[in-house]
């Protein structure tokens, strides 16, 4: 019968779909296989001829008084080594070539869901498994790293013990053989014993968690010893999954002992039976040296990286691919224009229905007609990106509401708006398949259009119709895929949220261009003051109050936008005013415009 563990998951093997992924990665590229297979024979070249070079210099250099020779067969080694070295780059290079696909399948998975689900859950659910993936991504990597490692190790070392002397082979693969059957047959409890303490640390973790976030109200309504006692029972439970694993731990070790060391304990007390069958003492200490350079360490990577990495990727392959979605009655309605309407707005961040932090936004009132263009301006952590999602329905507000067309926006289908924020996502298609991601019926023509419009020319001609490989772009240009795939999507009302940070003043300028052409409305989340004087009318948040207007009516009204336009002005700016100064930004001209976070985090200070 299979035992489960607290989270319910199968404690004895990975599910068929985790196996599944991993075989679709190890799969997708199979010249990547072959090559890697190549560069690990180079890089196993000191495994192979380490210990068989010593016994050379041993017995026919040094100890035959040919000191020539023995440097003659060191160098040789050291020759293996340099090779070795070489290769071990082009392993590194290969893979993360494997990994880093891996890695995006995985990441387009967990954001396609949250796009799915419309966003109305909690954002943070979503970082965590973005988490997550990273930490398969590394897993993933560690196990193809050890068991390649090991393979060609063990094959190497039996190649050259052989050469060698036949005599020892026995002596060091039989040990090395009961060792990894006694890790092998130990595998699955390790694996249970570890995911168990996995589940059981985060469940302590949440439960302090929680503790913190409510202590005020902990204390206030007397319930210490129950909360204590709450709490008390996760830490037990950690604590007896802990024990248990350290138990488990133990066969581990016993299968080094047998494996690794159990050879060197047999060459040594079998010596002197060895010399009476003519084996000579550079033999047996190259045969140590295969033991301890190489076997040995070998030995040790695949017992920790099966134990611990292989355990991690079954545990995060799994939530990820069975996680639940954030709840869907959200995201189902499509209104009929995209009219803002902020009321009474607030927001705080913290745990519990009343956050007990100080509120970010309060208090907020706000409309935005269908068509405006707004940029929002004010010093970094003043609560701009907040304002972003409220507006997106990533986040719901603590009081007040937040309308699109009169419907609530955590309720606004995804469809009708879009959120961008400054980390952009593309995934390894295609351009167009990247551009076309949330408009599928878009014409070839339209495409064209938008690739023309946000300069993706170039980029376009070197992809030359083929795949991305998105490690390969600039932030820049992941940046310019998701403002034209946005650009391209039915959303009428976008909200870009520092999403041309990445870009030069031209390439911004003609990005918020495009959008102000397309029509809807334009939220910009401001990274530079020409970004605020391209809008109709500016949001000024400062801090203590917010302000809304067009460009002149700010520079009159806040002496916080007042200074940040007269720093950004200048010595040397046109004197011809904002549309002459913005003109000469989108051709190049001129100093470049300072960049709003730090310019008014030190005005504000």
């Amino acid at each position: 019968m299979t035992r489960r563990t607290a989270d319910g998951a199968d404690a004895c093997a990975a599910p068929p779909a985790t196996g599944r992924v991993i075989a679709r990665a190890l799969s997708r590229a199979p010249a990547r296989l072959v090559w890697l297979a190549c560069w690990s024979v180079a890089e196993a070249l000191p495994a192979l001829s380490g210990g068989y070079a010593i016994a050379r210099a041993v017995d026919d250099g040094f100890g035959a008084g040919r000191p020539g020779v023995g440097l003659m067969w060191l160098g040789v080694l050291a020759a293996a080594w340099a090779v070795a070295a070489l290769a071990a780059r082009q392993v590194v290079l290969i893979v993360a070539g494997i990994v880093e696909p891996f890695r995006d399948d995985l990441l387009e998975r967990v954001v396609t869901g949250a796009l799915r689900a419309g966003r109305g859950g909690d954002s943070s659910a979503v970082a965590r498994m973005n988490h997550q993936v990273e930490l398969a991504r590394d897993a993933f990597g560690a196990i193809i790293t050890v068991v390649r490692t090991f393979v060609f190790t063990l094959v190497s070392v039996a190649v050259g013990l052989t050469t060698l002397a036949p005599r020892v082979v026995p002596l060091v693969l039989g040990p090395v053989a009961l060792g990894l059957g006694l890790f092998l047959v130990r595998l699955p409890a390790l694996a249970r014993r570890q995911r168990e303490f996995i589940v059981a640390d985060e469940r302590t973790a949440a439960a302090v968690a929680a503790l913190a976030g409510g202590l005020r109200d902990v204390t206030a309504c007397g319930g210490e010893a129950r909360v204590a006692a709450s709490v008390g029972r996760e830490v037990s439970r950690q604590a007896r999954a802990a024990r248990a694993l350290a138990r488990v731990t133990a066969s581990r070790t016993l299968s080094l002992a047998v494996g690794a060391w159990l050879p060197i304990v047999l060459l040594i007390a079998g010596a002197p039976w060895l010399v009476r069958q003519g084996v000579t003492a550079g033999v047996i200490l190259g045969s140590l040296t295969y033991v301890t350079q190489s076997l040995a360490p070998a030995l040790g990577g695949l017992v920790q990286g099966l134990g611990v990495s292989g355990v991690h990727l079954a545990v995060t392959l799994e939530r990820i691919l069975h996680a639940p979605g954030p709840p869907v009655p959200h995201g189902d309605l499509r209104p009929d224009g995209v009219r803002l309407e902020l009321r009474g707005v607030r927001f705080a961040y913290g745990t519990g229905g009343r956050k007990a932090a100080e509120p970010v936004i309060d208090g907020l009132d706000l409309d935005v007609p269908e068509g405006d263009h707004l940029a929002v301006v004010g010093p970094s952590g003043i609560g701009k990106s907040t304002l972003a999602a409220l507006v997106a329905g990533v986040l719901t507000p603590d009081d007040g509401e937040v309308l699109v067309g009169g419907v609530p926006a955590a309720r606004v289908h995804p469809a009708a708006r879009a959120l961008i924020p400054q980390e952009a996502y593309v995934f390894p298609g295609t351009l167009a398949e990247n551009l076309t991601y949330l408009a599928p019926q878009a014409s070839p023509e339209r495409v064209d259009e938008a690739v023309e419009a946000f300069g993706l020319t170039e980029l376009a001609r070197r992809a030359g119709g083929g795949p991305l490989d998105p490690a390969e772009l600039s932030a820049g240009e992941r940046q310019l895929v998701a403002l034209a795939r946005t650009w391209l999507s039915p959303a009428r009302l976008v909200v870009l949220d520092e999403s041309t940070c990445h870009l030069d003043p031209r390439a911004e300028a003609r990005a918020e261009a495009a959008f102000a052409a397309r029509g809807g409305t334009l939220i910009v989340v401001a990274h530079r003051i020409s970004s605020a004087l391209r809008a109709r009318r500016v949001l000024v948040m400062d801090g203590t109050r917010v302000l809304l207007g067009t460009h002149e009516e700010m520079v009159a009204a806040s002496p916080l936008y007042a200074d940040l336009v007269g720093h950004w002005e200048g010595p040397g700016r046109s004197p011809a005013g904002p549309v002459a100064q913005d003109a000469d930004v989108a051709a190049g001209r001129g100093p470049q415009p300072a960049a709003l976070g730090g310019d008014l985090d030190r005005l504000d200070a």
